[in-house]
């Protein structure tokens, strides 16, 4: 198993997070409805608690059962959001049919479940996780769990736990915190940090693929207005610039933002990694 020491160290890891982050582009991409329900940090926070009320239900024990009310409480448990804020989500999720009540409840506790399309686009999370895990020790977690993908009802509700309780991604450094308030600000990092070469990791101002704000807002269905001003801010705080003039020239991110970004995927990496080997105790890399 890989803790966040062994990981964060590792020489090729940026190499494989960007990778990893190309991937979750194509999930995106793949579901942008369903991936822009879970938009902010807070959001995915939700969804992921949501989730793992889900697979931890037990049908003899209605107290386990995943309802509004109970999860309403969770979260605010857990300090993610505010009981309004929660109540709103979950709304959402109903609406956009991410959750749908479970048929032949009682009609008072209306007990949910994440929708088929939900579960199978957080298993395309999970993949991209393990894969790059695998990557990062030659082991082989992904074949492992592709044999026994029922697995990811005892493995989620690890990784949530995991998530619920790291400081490095509830309270990352300050330009990550920045963008994880931005909807769309995971996706928008993991863009920026795509297209990085690898080669370039060591500078203080690494080039991204970025040239054309109004473009990355577009693709994101973004306000540019409202994009601008996050990367105004994140300018200022001297994260983020330009190697010519503002909006026509290729955006660079300093080697601080990268290190902010390249922490908080080592820490859920490592989360990741503690579940698998929880769930597949043989599993350890050789």
């Amino acid at each position: 198993m890989l803790n966040l020491e062994d990981i964060a160290g590792h020489p090729a890891l940026h190499r494989y997070v960007q990778a990893q982050s190309l991937a979750l582009i194509r999930i995106y991409e793949e579901s942008p409805r369903l991936a822009s329900i879970f938009a902010t940090q807070q959001r995915w926070l939700m969804g992921h608690v949501g989730l793992a009320m889900h697979f931890r239900r037990d049908p003899h024990d209605r107290s386990k059962e995943l309802t509004v009310s109970r999860f309403i409480e969770v979260v605010h448990q857990h300090a993610v959001a505010s009981r309004n804020t929660a109540d709103a989500f979950i709304k959402e999720m109903l609406h956009y049919h991410v959750a749908e009540y479970v048929s032949g409840g009682d009609g008072r506790t209306h007990p949910l479940q994440p929708t088929a399309v939900t579960v199978q686009t957080f298993t395309g999370w999970v993949l991209a996780h393990l894969q790059t895990l695998d990557q990062l020790d030659g082991a082989d977690r992904l074949a492992r769990f592709l044999e026994r993908p029922e697995m990811v009802a005892r493995l989620q509700p690890l990784v949530a736990d995991g998530l619920l309780s790291s400081k490095p991604v509830r309270e990352p450094n300050q330009t990550f915190s920045l963008f994880i308030w931005l909807n769309n600000g995971g996706i928008v990092m993991d863009w920026l940090m795509s297209g990085i070469d690898p080669d370039h990791a060591g500078l203080d101002r690494i080039p991204t693929s970025v040239v054309s704000i109004g473009d990355f807002a577009r693709w994101l269905k973004l306000s540019r207005t409202h994009l601008a001003r996050k990367l105004r801010a994140a300018e200022n705080l001297g994260s983020i610039g330009w190697l010519g003039q503002r909006g026509h020239s290729v955006m660079w991110v300093s080697k601080t933002f990268y290190q902010e970004y390249m922490t908080v995927q080592a820490a859920k990496l490592a989360i990741v990694d503690a579940a698998f080997d929880a769930c597949f105790p043989q599993s350890a890399a050789r």
